[in-house]
């Protein structure tokens, strides 16, 4: 039987395909890595044959397919002692949730704007009201998340969880665009950079070779 596969997108512009990285590389198992470039022939040739939804990330394992960066999350700390899972405590795991299924399904404006892209900083970009707004948003669970939960850790429900691995991505384009943060805010998007697997992704990011025009805006 197969090992664990990941299928992903390119690491400098797919935000979906690190939160399924994430969840795999935290569980601390070795796992196989597949990477199809956006918009490439490689991927039109390839994607359909891996991907029930023709879109990253795709966890294999075995016979088992999961193709949703949320549900392999979920998979990973249900099948894999010792990954990244929701907190223990019933309340603080209801707010995990909630916030995570709300990033999950939310912040479209923001995100539409302030396209991913953890190898570029680019500051001073203008954004629509509405992103901004969303942005808030963010940075306003971020706190109370802190605040509420996150004793004993740097992370929103202290220690590294589903929540965190929703909003890394999110972390890293407030690093990239230079958005105003709190000293909360801030501390957790050094947090989220400093972790190591973060680190492997970005580094990893950097030396990709391809380029996406729409991901670039502002260089």
């Amino acid at each position: 039987m197969a090992g664990l596969e990941i299928v992903i997108g390119n690491k400098a512009y797919s935000s979906w395909s690190l939160r399924g990285w994430l969840a795999v590389k935290a569980s601390g198992r070795e796992f196989t890595e597949v990477r199809l470039p956006l918009y490439t022939e490689q991927w039109e040739a390839r994607i359909g044959g891996l991907s029930p939804s023709g879109r990253v990330p795709v966890l294999r394992d075995g016979g088992v397919v999961v193709w949703d960066s949320l549900a392999i999350g979920e998979y990973m700390a249900e099948t894999y002692p010792g990954s990244a899972g929701w907190p223990a405590e019933r309340r603080a795991r209801a707010a995990a949730r909630s916030v995570a299924a709300e990033m999950h399904s939310g912040f479209a404006t923001m995100r539409g704007e302030m396209f991913f892209n953890c190898r570029a900083r680019i500051p001073g970009l203008s954004f629509s009201a509405e992103a901004l707004d969303e942005a808030e948003r963010i940075k306003a669970i971020w706190r109370d998340c802190r605040a509420e939960y996150g004793a004993g850790g740097s992370w929103l429900f202290g220690a590294f969880s589903l929540a965190d691995i929703a909003f890394a991505p999110v972390a890293l384009r407030f690093a990239t665009y230079g958005t105003p943060l709190g000293p909360v805010e801030s501390a957790y998007v050094q947090a989220v950079q400093q972790h190591p697997a973060i680190r492997e992704w970005c580094a990893a990011a950097a030396e990709e070779t391809e380029t996406i025009a729409a991901y670039e805006r502002g260089r």
